[in-house]
């Protein structure tokens, strides 16, 4: 019994000693100079490119605004904003490329906004 005592009190003693050492260095990182430019064409294009929406509410411009603010807090790295669609404010929030990611976001918003609206690209065949 002591023996066991003595090796488990020998065995924490030696885990607790340890020391660790990290590695230390700098990394270096060599990037195309047109990368810049070539990020700018792209986002030019996706800005230009159809995609899925969601419509969370409608009503006056005043109506809108108080949902385009509180869906700013709810879902504060979302791209939100308000269009006029005569005669009201729609309050549409994303930009999702795929039918997939845009169905994912759907289910999450209407936990919190039940009568939301997926809207599908209008160029969609």
């Amino acid at each position: 019994m002591k023996r066991i005592s003595l090796l488990a009190f020998a065995g924490i003693g030696l885990f607790f000693s340890t020391e660790i050492h990290a590695q230390e260095g700098t990394l270096y990182i060599e990037q195309d100079p047109n990368l810049p430019e070539l990020i700018e064409i792209y986002k030019a294009v996706r800005s230009e490119t159809d995609f899925y929406q969601i419509q969370v509410g409608f009503g006056t411009y005043e109506q809108a605004r108080k949902l385009k603010s509180q869906i700013e807090i709810d879902y504060p790295n979302w791209y939100s904003k308000i269009e006029f669609l005569s005669p009201t404010y729609r309050v549409r929030l994303g930009k999702f490329y795929n039918s997939l990611e845009a169905q994912r976001k759907y289910r999450e918003v209407r936990r919190k906004y039940p009568n939301a609206v997926l809207l599908e690209p209008e160029n969609k065949q």
